[in-house]
Parts: C-alpha cells; sequence; structure tokens
C-alpha cells in the first residue's frame, strides 16, 4: 500500500549512476488506476511505465509486492538482473500464514484512514514516529517526518487495498520461476515484522535455488527506509 516515495532515500545514490524509474505500482495512491485485479495487472502496469520511458530491459528492485511484481517482470524478460527485497509469495506450500498478514493489512488500511487527521500532530513525537514505523523498519529516527506521514496517508488512500488482498485470498501469488532467466538476488532482513525470516521465504528459497541471498541482521520489512545506504549498494553491486 505504499507509493514511489518508499524509494526516496536510495534515489540519490542510484540517480548517481543509473537512468531511474520509480513508479508507483497500480491501484495505489497516485498510481495508475486498475478495472478487474488479475495475477497480472501489477507487472502489467510496470510494463506499460518502462515503454513509455523508453526501458526495454532494465535492473528492477522491488520491495514486498514490488518484490513479487520484480520477479514477474524477470520471468516476462524485461530484467536485466531483480533484487528484490522481502517479496510477498514467498510461503510454502499449505502454510496458511499469509491469511493472517492480509488481516492485518486490511485492518491496518481502516486504522490509517481513522489516524489520518491526528498524523501531524502524533509524528512530532518520537514515541509517535516509531509506532508509525514499527511494521516496516528498525532504524527510523532518520526518516523525515514528511516521507512518514506521505507513506500513511497513501496506506489509507490506497485504492485497491481491498480488491487486491482479496484476489491474493483467493488466488495467492502466481510466479512463474522457472522462466527467469537473469541474476537475481533476494535480499530479507532478519527482524521483518510483516513477512519473518526464513519462513516466509521458503517457497523462494526452493523456487530459485540461483538465487544470491543476502540477509541483513536486525533490520526490518523496508531496508531501503531502514538501511537506505546498504540497500542501494546491494541494488548498485548485483550482478
Amino acid at each position: 500500500m505504499e507509493t514511489w516515495r518508499v524509494w526516496e532515500l536510495v534515489l540519490p545514490a542510484l540517480e548517481r549512476r543509473c537512468e531511474v524509474l520509480a513508479p508507483t505500482l497500480a491501484g495505489h495512491a497516485g498510481g495508475p488506476p486498475v478495472g478487474e485485479v488479475t495475477a497480472d495487472v501489477l507487472a502489467d502496469a510496470v510494463e506499460r511505465a518502462m515503454d513509455a520511458a523508453g526501458f526495454g530491459l532494465a535492473h528492477v528492485a522491488g520491495n514486498s509486492l514490488g518484490g513479487l511484481v520484480a520477479l514477474q517482470l524477470a520471468a516476462r524478460g524485461r530484467a536485466r538482473s531483480v533484487v528484490a527485497f522481502a517479496p510477498a509469495g514467498g510461503w510454502a506450500p499449505g502454510d496458511d500464514s499469509h491469511r493472517s498478514l492480509l488481516a492485518y493489512q486490511a485492518e491496518l488500511q481502516a486504522q490509517m484512514r481513522a489516524f489520518a487527521p491526528q498524523a501531524p500532530a502524533m509524528l512530532q513525537t518520537e514515541e509517535g514516529r516509531r509506532r508509525a514505523t514499527e511494521a516496516l523498519v528498525v532504524n527510523y529516527e532518520h526518516i523525515p517526518v514528511e516521507l512518514i506521514a506521505h507513506e500513511l496517508l497513501g496506506i489509507a488512500a490506497c485504492p485497491a487495498a481491498g480488491a487486491l488482498i482479496e484476489h491474493a485470498l483467493r488466488h495467492g501469488w502466481p510466479l512463474e520461476a522457472e522462466r527467469i532467466a537473469c541474476p537475481v538476488r533476494i535480499v530479507w532482513g532478519t527482524s521483518d515484522r510483516l513477512l519473518p525470516w526464513p519462513a516466509a521465504a521458503a517457497r523462494f528459497r526452493a523456487e530459485l535455488p540461483q538465487a544470491d541471498w543476502v540477509e541483513l541482521e536486525g533490520v526490518g520489512h523496508a531496508p531501503q527506509l531502514d538501511v537506505p545506504l546498504e540497500a542501494a549498494q546491494l541494488i548498485l553491486g548485483w550482478p
């Protein structure tokens, strides 16, 4: 349910070396609209954005749901390489842990919608900033208050959240992993509270045996916010 600005802290380092396209996913606040939610709708929209920007192939990075989209783009042959930070959909077959996560996501959006009017006041305190970021990061002191507020409001305003959650409950997260031919690096924080390591990575460890795996000790779900300099280095240094 985040916006493109979840990548804001790593963009300066990336832009010094690369041309960068940082789209908000379809159905998210500020992203392109979606009609019917399908397994392909998010990757389709990113492909259209790549086409419009003149990116035939790209080094693709993504986090959480965006990490899964990055892998889907690789399966379509649109990636030179992938760095996926805690990609969604990695539970082992038969593990129903995703259901509790998706229920939490729905509850989180409801909370953010109720919380939005009080956000500016709450984020003025250290305790408020810690509470607002604890699901995503361990280290929060360096994240600008305005960026935290923007992302909270983005969660509250994510128009397709309900439909995306419902689709995931019914159909899971399809990925034709056998079609991925480019180098893949998967990065996981050992303190991830949303997609706990290593249980939430079991499927990818089985289906992507060629991947380079990086564990980040004491880092949460969104390394690009938690440890932005290290996250940028992990992207720029691969493959």
